[in-house]
């Protein structure tokens, strides 16, 4: 495989990560607007909410059983076309059952989405020899901050959900399209380089890993959804002053994973993902323990710090453990990223209302802290290379 065939390929998958951020965030950003347009109740709201993530579990099984057949890149290239449609269709309709089909649209190829993507960045990380995985990461997050931003300036103009996401749609899935040109697939490492696991996908040796993913998505869900009222309600701050920790954690979240790979190569994916869980577990306490909305602002913001370097390492890790089977590996972990979500953000929502929110934060803290103990299941301290070892300099491009 050539070097400018990899660069390629890294640049546009890159893209992909990207294109997926502005896309999620969009959605998530606009849901009070999404809620007014079709009328949907409270009550109702989250059964709406939680079918998203579901059907998004659904779908990345079934891709396990589809990239069997058909390669990553090609499920990759038509799903996220799909994606922005339907978050178009979204914006579009205006009865009850428009909004259920467009969000469940939504969910099913968003979880392709998910699933090819990070079976690509697995495989392509093995390909370079080095860690990159934390990059597209990054990408991701810089794509969210751009979709948060342009959600922000559609409700600002009063734009309609339709004319805030037709825009992005036009320029974004033609782009895509064009990207998904220069998608590189992988190949299952001969070797099987560091792996206990093999060939066969074991559930009990990938059941770590899913923990680790679980927990960090109930992390990232608590700041997603309850920073704002946090730092409002219990830290009394303003309404304005609320909408920062989550830009504070994004921002920081972005920077973590932009100079995650450098610490991945220095001193090994264990070592980086257990110092991201104390890190993480530290800003939960601080959140805990905040007195004011600036210290709370700072523990979110040392959360994204903390949280960034988890995910990205836990799909490596799936990787390097089923080397000869990393597609159906990362299929199956991407799923309990969807189970964080449908977890966390009721969880501490009904500690909060049964205790108190900083209790309530307490319960991420701890569970984040549990990767420490899984640490050793993000390979060896020699490990820091995509295929579980370093290759000649003359292959480690881009």
């Amino acid at each position: 495989m050539t070097d400018v065939r990899l660069r390629r390929g890294r640049s546009s998958l890159a893209f992909s990560f990207f294109v997926q951020g502005v896309a999620f965030a969009l959605l998530v950003t606009r849901i009070p607007g999404i809620q007014d347009r079709y009328g949907i109740s409270d009550g109702l709201l989250p059964l709406f909410l939680a079918a998203v993530p579901i059907l998004a579990g659904v779908a990345s099984v079934a891709t396990e059983k589809v990239v069997a057949r058909v390669a990553p890149s090609r499920v990759l290239r038509w799903s996220q076309p799909l994606v922005l449609l339907a978050l178009l269709g979204v914006g579009a309709g205006d009865a009850l059952w428009a909004a259920a089909v467009a969000l469940g649209a939504f969910g099913l190829s968003v979880g392709a989405l998910d699933a090819s993507m990070n079976m690509l960045g697995v495989s392509l990380q093995r390909a370079y020899g080095r860690s990159i995985m934390l990059g597209f990461h990054a990408a991701y997050s810089l794509g969210g901050i751009a979709g948060a931003s342009l959600a922000w300036a559609g409700a600002h103009w009063h734009l309609s959900l339709f004319w805030s996401y037709l825009p992005v749609v036009v320029v974004l899935a033609p782009a895509a399209l064009l990207g998904s040109r220069w998608y590189v697939d992988g190949k299952a490492a001969p070797d099987g380089g560091e792996a206990r696991g093999g060939g066969a996908l074991s559930f009990r040796l990938l059941l770590p890993l899913c923990l680790v993913m679980t927990f960090a998505y109930i992390g990232d869900s608590t700041v997603s959804n309850w920073s704002a009222k946090y730092l409002q309600d219990v830290l009394g701050s303003s309404e304005e002053a609320a909408t920062v920790p989550y830009n504070a954690y994004m921002v920081t979240t972005l920077l973590g994973r932009a100079v995650g790979d450098l610490g991945v190569r220095r001193f090994g994916a264990a070592a980086v993902v257990r110092a991201g869980a104390v890190l993480a577990a530290c800003g939960f306490a601080l959140v805990a323990a905040a007195q004011s909305a600036w210290a709370g602002i700072a523990a979110f913001t040392l959360l994204g710090l903390g949280l960034s370097v988890i995910v990205p390492q836990t799909f490596a890790a799936a990787g390097r453990l089923f080397p000869e089977n990393s597609d159906a590996a990362v299929a199956r972990l991407n799923v309990f990223n969807y189970v964080g979500f449908l977890v966390g953000s009721p969880l501490v929502g009904a500690l909060g209302d049964a205790w108190s929110y900083r209790g309530a934060m307490l319960v991420p803290m701890a569970l984040v802290l549990v990767t420490v103990v899984y640490a050793t299941s993000f390979g060896a301290r020699e490990a820091r290379y995509g295929g579980g070892h370093e290759r000649p300099r003359t292959v480690d491009v881009g």
